[in-house]
């Protein structure tokens, strides 16, 4: 990826105030990624998850070295297909579920495995 410059400076998301102009350069892979021998992109496809911001098109940074705990948004595979959800813990079961009241949870079927740790969603603010 490329190194690009980035002022050092906040932007605020609100009234506009004038910037000192002061740069330092940032390097996408190092602001993006934490393991890179073991990060994945993947291209989120449905509205299940747009309740936290992942969108249908929304390019998924999912990292396999990042540690497996309830609460964090995962990749699964079930069934030889990926799905992205909330991984939680219920009644000593792992269960996914989605972040759209319009899709229910549901039990992690017995040969399904978590595939990563979604840690960054890229989203295109033009479309």
């Amino acid at each position: 990826m490329a190194v690009l410059p980035v002022f050092i400076e906040s932007i605020k998301c609100g009234f506009p105030s004038p910037a000192d102009g002061h740069q330092e350069e940032l390097d996408l892979d190092d602001f993006l990624i934490r393991n890179p021998n073991a990060t994945f992109l993947l291209r989120a496809s449905g509205e299940s998850m747009v309740g936290v911001g992942i969108f249908d098109g929304d390019l998924l940074v999912v990292d396999r070295a990042e540690p497996i705990v309830p609460g964090r948004i995962v990749v699964a595979r079930i069934y030889d297909e990926f799905t992205c959800k909330r991984l939680v813990r219920h009644n000593d079961a792992w269960w996914l579920k989605a972040e759209n009241p319009g899709f229910k949870p549901f039990p992690m079927p017995e040969d399904s495995e978590i595939f990563g740790v979604v840690i960054r969603n890229i989203h295109d603010l033009l479309s």
